[in-house]
């Protein structure tokens, strides 16, 4: 009898990301007023425009409903990531940039997102890694644009075999 193929869900190693290659994660997140108030909650942001439904309702621009949490937003579009492109891959995370939230999420929205890889080169200090710039976008499920962030990793080259 012979071994079944096996296979390990990883993210990508260096060598692997392509410069301007768009990365879709799916399936997306249904994103619940349990998640706003939890997140919300647990980072101290007391922010009424995510707590208080009262309060939210008699606000402008935002037809009288609470906004998720932009944090949260950004977490989960990073987090949607994860096991296509970083999973036992990453070094670490150098930083973000560009951060923005051009349009509200609200509970009952579906969130999906996807990264571009924008460039990338080997480390300069650290052999056998790499930086790896990559803009993660949130999209509901409209397709509008809710979150965009750039990125900067490190990430492991392919071992040596």
């Amino acid at each position: 009898m012979t071994e079944p193929n096996r296979v390990v869900q990883r993210g990508l190693w260096f060598e692997e990301f392509a410069e301007g290659t768009v990365y879709e994660h799916r399936p997306g997140r249904t994103v619940t007023e349990a998640d706003n108030v939890l997140f919300t909650t647990l980072t101290m942001n007391t922010q009424a425009l995510h707590l208080d439904a009262a309060w939210s309702a008699q606000q402008p621009g935002f037809g009288g409903q609470r906004l998720i949490n932009s944090m949260f937003t950004l977490s989960t579009i990073v987090g949607l990531s994860v096991s296509q492109l970083t999973q036992g891959t990453l070094v670490a995370n150098l930083g973000f940039s560009a951060v923005a939230f051009p349009a509200p999420l609200f509970a009952g929205d579906t969130l999906y997102g996807e990264t571009e890889c924008t460039g990338k080169r080997e480390s300069r200090s650290r052999p056998g890694e790499g930086v790896v710039n990559l803009t993660h976008i949130g999209r509901n499920q409209h397709g509008e644009v809710v979150a965009r962030a750039a990125r900067a990793t490190l990430v492991r080259t392919r071992p040596v075999e």
